[in-house]
């Protein structure tokens, strides 16, 4: 029998069909949803919706069963992304389990969970107590398979439609200058949401922007490429589309199309960072337009320092968080953030029930770019302040004792040191060259993950180097897969 807590992970499940994820355990995993979270918190039903892998529609079916066997109903919305998940679960006001493995590879699936209205469900808000009763269930059947009086029902609902309505109602595209955009949606979901979106797929009227499509066939194979925008291998034929058609810019989305990356006319990738500081300004002057008088926008502790300065420059407040969509959503829900960014292109808006939304940051670019003459390289360049190296990823033996190498190296330059999220560390002297590194230990493997950012590339390639030195240094550590 499967150990759940092999696969069930901080913030959702993910694991290999069907070894770890079978149909009897998602049932298990069901009917622990509907117990821990759905009946407590006074639903009658939920949502689910699942993505194109071929394992995905039988195991949210039995999922289904597990949930109406507790007596709550089932409204299947079948193929959906992430973000259309998230919508159905904002508007109708109910619990939501979507069926996705992101951009792992094929032989994965896996189940992110939310309360009503997105509200995020981790192991620290009721994931881990789902997986102990789902355990308990799968180790003693006759309690999984043991219904309350009166079975839930099932209903097949689609709001395709309605999710492409409501983002249009909150990016108007319509008054654009004419646009052409290379969308890459390697296999995944974005072939099915991009149509309805930003074309006439939903019945919507046509916008000024032409879409060339590359990979739109919902394939969970993943013929192409890994459905992994974040690596730079899987955007070479994007990068390659867009110069070829003279396009304004191309967008790459992940599997389940909760994800967005940009590139500009010249092929070359926009940082998350940068779209996270476009999008902020434009939605603080939304919120501004409708006379909030507070504005907050959340970022992650390795964003770059470009994206609280923007924030401030126009008026609002940066307000730091720990790297992950729970901390995210978490903070923003307690500030009332208008919206959040992260440097892997997560993007959370207010007014999308604080969830993560691809679709709508890609909308926010069109029109920033549709709104003006300047190709978006122009536009992009005063959100791209500064030199960063990427993530850096060092296995590693002894996490306590390069911390300890790390912290000691710091006090003796009398650097500036923040414990928020890893170890953070920042120049001591504001008339050099600004830098700042950030170590974060990863949360399934030994690894210590590495991000620098600095004035200029010569600062940021040196203090790289240097803290790198100091991780994979002695017997402590070495690069990953070493």
């Amino acid at each position: 029998m499967a150990s759940l807590s092999d696969f069930v992970k901080a913030y959702d499940v993910r694991g290999l069909v069907p070894d770890q994820l079978s149909p009897e355990v998602a049932r298990a995993l069901g009917a622990a949803f509907a117990e821990v979270v759905v009946i407590p918190d006074g639903h009658s039903g939920i949502v689910i919706g699942h993505d194109m892998r071929p394992s995905s529609p039988e195991l949210s079916t039995a999922f289904a069963d597990g949930v109406t066997s507790r007596g709550i109903d089932v409204a299947l919305l079948g193929l959906t992304s992430t973000d259309e998940l998230y919508y159905a679960s904002g508007a109708l006001d109910r619990p939501g389990a979507m069926f996705t493995a992101s951009h792992n590879p094929a032989r994965y699936n896996g189940i992110k969970l939310c309360r009503s209205a997105a509200r995020p469900i981790g192991q620290d808000s009721g994931l881990a107590e789902v997986r102990d009763l789902a355990q308990w269930l799968l180790d003693s059947p006759t309690g999984l398979y043991a219904a309350t009086a009166g079975a839930g029902t099932v209903e097949v609902r689609d709001v395709l439609a309605d999710y492409a309505t409501f983002l249009r109602s909150l990016v108007d595209l319509s008054g654009i200058r004419p646009l052409t955009v290379v969308v890459d949606a390697a296999n995944g979901m974005g072939g099915h949401t991009v149509p309805a979106v930003l074309e006439t797929g939903a019945g919507l009227p046509a916008l000024p922007v032409t879409v060339i499509p590359l990979y739109f066939e919902l394939d969970g194979t993943f013929p192409n490429h890994e459905a992994n925008p974040l690596e730079p291998a899987n955007l070479v034929d994007l990068q390659a589309a867009v110069t070829k058609h003279g396009a304004d810019l191309g967008l790459a989305f992940d599997g389940d199309a909760d994800r967005c990356f940009v590139v500009d006319a010249d092929g070359e990738a926009v940082s998350a960072s940068a779209i996270t500081a476009l999008v902020a300004a434009r939605e603080i002057e939304r919120a501004r337009a409708a006379g909030d008088s507070q504005i907050r926008v959340v970022h992650n502790v390795i964003s770059s320092r470009a994206v609280g300065e923007v924030v401030t420059e126009h008026g609002a407040e940066p307000v730091r968080a720990r790297v992950g969509h729970s901390f995210i959503k978490g903070e923003m829900a307690r500030t009332g953030a208008v919206f959040g960014g992260e440097h892997s292109a997560h993007y959370y808006f207010r007014d999308f029930w604080f969830a993560d939304t691809g679709m709508l940051a890609a909308m926010h670019v069109l029109a920033a770019l549709g709104e003006q003459q300047a190709p978006l390289s122009s536009l992009a360049a005063g959100y791209e302040r500064y030199a960063s190296s990427g993530e850096v990823n060092s296995t590693v033996d002894d996490v306590t004792a390069v911390a300890d190498s790390l912290r000691a190296w710091a006090t003796v330059r009398g650097a500036d040191i923040d414990e928020m999220d890893g170890l953070t560390v920042s120049s001591p002297d504001p008339t050099g060259p600004m830098w700042w590194f950030n170590v974060r230990p990863s949360n399934t493997e030994p690894l210590l993950r590495l991000n620098v950012e600095a004035a200029d590339r010569e600062t940021m390639e040196r203090v790289r180097d240097e803290v790198l030195g100091l991780i994979r240094g002695g017997a402590h550590g070495r690069p990953q897969g070493d």
